[in-house]
């Protein structure tokens, strides 16, 4: 039997949420059984109790609003928990049309893809500006190179994942998790494909981002951060001999100045010179030791995802009729390793 789990991650969508929920298929071709799975990320209205009333299945409760990476994150270990085949993340404002979930899950039903993304034509959507347009176009483009993956609208929220693929992903960020996702989708060889979908004009502000320059910002930086994570020696060697050559350009100048006998007056090139040529080095030296802890994080996160598969089979012997609704609880003590 094939489960998809809905999750919607939400923060004070008590008065959006009945719509997006009244959008979602009931019915879907490949699939047995639908769930949702409302994510209450910290909501100061009743969120939870409009989820409960619609005859949600699953709520999950942050007691604070802690961001949409985590919300995405605790929304995948419970769908996990619940025992889904598949998962599909979707908006509560009702930006992306409920219809169109058929569509993102069909090529994981059919054991084409492992991730979906839907993509909202940013081209020539009308629902976006002409500065939104350029600025996902181009932030597109700059994760299809840093991922190696072809999907065309890479910040969309719109998304599907097979259970083997939400067992290998883990958020890191604190800001989006769709970046992120796909850096480490693409550094782990899943199948990721993006299909045309549908959007619905929304009304209000986004809540992720207060400005557009502070987007970029941090876009910028998780990208950055979740590509150094995965590819630790390409990132800092490339860095390292970019500073090694840098340094090289006062070194050249000091020996010019000294063949043409000009050399006691421009010593200090020479000292910057060799500052960046051991710092360069350093630098590469750190690519070097940053790939064995990545290889080490790999074997981590190998172990991680049979240890959730573990917690599933034994979640569902010990508590075959728990209740469907958890509320966030203090994490258990860590043993060091």
């Amino acid at each position: 039997m094939t489960k998809l789990i809905i999750q919607i991650p939400c923060l004070n969508e008590a008065q959006d949420l009945p719509r997006t929920l009244a959008a979602l298929p009931r019915k879907i071709a490949g699939v047995d059984k639908i769930e949702i799975l409302v994510i209450d990320d910290g909501s100061t209205d009743n969120t939870a109790q409009v989820a409960r009333m619609w005859g949600v299945q699953h709520v999950v409760r942050h007691r604070t609003n802690r961001g949409l990476a985590a919300a995405f994150q605790s929304g995948l270990d419970e769908a996990l928990r619940a025992g889904a085949d598949i998962i599909v993340n979707t908006d509560a404002d009702g930006q992306y049309a409920g219809e169109d979930i058929e569509k993102i899950v069909a090529p994981i039903v059919e054991g084409r893809a492992d991730i979906v993304v839907g993509d909202r034509g940013v081209a020539d959507n009308a629902h976006f500006g002409p500065v939104k347009r350029r600025l996902q176009r181009l932030g597109s483009a700059v994760v299809q190179r840093l991922s190696n993956l072809r999907v065309t609208d890479a910040v969309s929220g719109f998304r599907a994942i097979s259970r083997e693929a939400a067992q290998r992903i883990n958020i890191t960020t604190e800001f989006s998790y769709t970046t992120d996702m796909l850096i480490q989708a693409g550094r782990k060889r899943l199948a990721v494909i993006s299909v045309p979908i549908r959007t619905n004009e929304t009304n209000r502000p986004s809540r992720l981002f207060k400005s557009i320059p502070r987007f970029i910002m941090n876009t910028g930086i998780t990208m950055a951060r979740a590509y150094a994570t995965y590819n630790p020696l390409r990132t800092f060697v490339t860095l390292g001999v970019a500073i090694t050559l840098l340094g090289l350009l006062p070194i050249l100048r000091f020996l010019l100045f000294y063949v043409q006998g000009h050399g006691d007056g421009h010593i200090q090139s020479l000292v910057i010179g060799g500052a960046l040529l051991v710092l360069g080095t350093i630098v590469a030296v750190m690519g070097v030791l940053a790939d064995l802890i990545s290889s080490n994080r790999k074997l981590i996160e190998a172990s991680l995802a049979r240890l959730r598969r573990i917690e599933d089979r034994l979640e569902a012997m010990d508590h075959p009729g728990q209740a469907q609704f958890s509320e966030e609880k203090k994490p258990a003590p860590r043993r060091a390793v």
